[in-house]
Formats: C-alpha cells, structure tokens, sequence
C-alpha cells in the first residue's frame, strides 16, 4: 500500500518526509521498508536516516543545492517495487510490577477509567504493544497497541519527576520512562529494566517495529529483576518473527 507522502527541507543538509499524521500499523510498516530501501540502495551522500512516528528524516553529508531534484529521486524510488529485504522483529517480554507503592498514579486512574486495578493491570497486559519510534529521552519506547478501555488525557499538570522505569499512560499510547524525567503521563507501573545504556552497543536493542508484551510481577519478583540487571545477569526474553 502506497500512500500520499509529503517532502519538506528541514535543512541545508536533510529532507523530511511525512505519512498521514496517525497512528497505524501500516504506515509503520510503508516507513520502515522505505528506510530499508533507502539504506539498501546507498544513494549518494546520505549519511543517515532517522525514524519519527509518521516520517523519515534523510541526512545527507554535505548542502542540499537541488531540493527538487534529491526528492525526485526519493520519489522514484518510493514509487518503485520494494525489494523483499530482511525485516525480522522481536517480541520482547518486559516485566512490570504494578504495585501502589511503585505506581503512585495507578488508584486514581483505575478509578478515572471506573476500572479495577486488577482490570487495569489485566488489560494492560493482554494485549501486544508495537514499538513505533524511539524518542523524547533515549530509550523512550512509544508504544501503540493501547486498549482503548485505557485511554486517558495527559495530566494537565505534569508531574516534576517521574523516576526511571515508570510505565506510564498518555492518551492513546504508554511507554515507560528510561531515566528520571518531568513528566506528564499517569504512572501505572514500575519497571525493573534499563532502556539504554551509552556503553554496550547498540546502546537501546529495541528498534521501531519491534512488538512488546508486558508480564506482571510482585514485588519479590521486581526487586529480584532490579538485583539481577544491576549484576549484569539478567537475560532479557525476546523472540524472533
């Protein structure tokens, strides 16, 4: 599926390139085997290409004097057959510990949503979550996929720090915070992992279309994780599809 794409310069030496502003699976997939492709064909002078919820952002190494002629070649290489390149994702299993001592929003916003916190937590866990970019900190995980019995407004009042790990709620999406941060999204949980790290390599082994399912657990279970991470013994499960 092809859809109607918008070509704009950011810069003396990068190109935006916007999809219909909405959250959905198939734009995501259209943006990313476009990235591939552009990757794939090495056109010169592109240096990088960066993913966004609905855009790419094309880097090049030097200034831009033909606009039009640098987007007509993206143009025609979106217009053409995609190559059938590698595209494997993970499904990876991230533990939450939904306790009230570690999800100082999680009793009112059940009671917003007329929710128990058992029916939050049950909800929250079901379903599989699509990774659609990576952003705002590094490690950031916007995930789409939310129930819609979930959704609730950002706080009009954001919160000054919500502390690392915080699995959180804003509007129709959740993700959880990868280091302290102001915030505005309800805490509705607590996660025991790391998102990013400058020292290992990639620094964040999640990438955009990448699915993730959260598991709950106690406490025990959390403060068990957080020892084993901090050891550099825990293995983060994933599977390949």
């Amino acid at each position: 599926m092809k859809f109607t794409l918008q070509y704009k310069r950011y810069s003396e030496k990068a190109i935006l390139i916007e999809w219909p502003s909405e959250i959905n699976k198939n734009i995501l997939k259209d943006l990313l085997s476009y990235k591939k492709q552009i990757e794939y064909k090495s056109i010169e002078s592109v240096v990088e290409v960066i993913t966004g919820y609905n855009s790419l952002l094309i880097c090049y190494d030097i200034t831009i004097d033909d606009f039009y002629e640098k987007v007509e070649a993206l143009k025609l290489l979106y217009a053409s057959n995609f190559l059938k390149l590698d595209t494997n994702t993970k499904l990876w299993e991230i533990p939450v510990c939904y306790s009230l001592d570690l999800a100082p929003d999680l009793k009112e916003y059940a009671a917003t949503k007329s929710l128990t916190i058992d029916e939050v937590i049950t909800l929250h866990t079901t379903l599989v979550y699509t990774v659609y970019c990576i952003g705002f900190l590094p490690g950031f995980l916007y995930l789409g996929g939310l129930d819609e019995n979930l959704f609730l407004p950002r706080k009009k009042t954001p919160s000054l720090k919500v502390k690392k790990g915080s699995v959180a709620v804003g509007g129709n999406q959740t993700g959880i915070y990868p280091e302290d941060s102001p915030g505005g999204w309800h805490v509705i949980g607590k996660c025991p992992l790391g998102f990013f790290n400058v020292y290992t390599e990639p620094p964040c082994v999640f990438e955009p279309g990448d699915t993730i399912r959260f598991t709950s657990v106690d406490v025990a279970e959390y403060n068990d994780i957080r020892s084993q991470v901090y050891e550099n013994k825990y293995l983060l499960k994933s599977t390949s599809i």
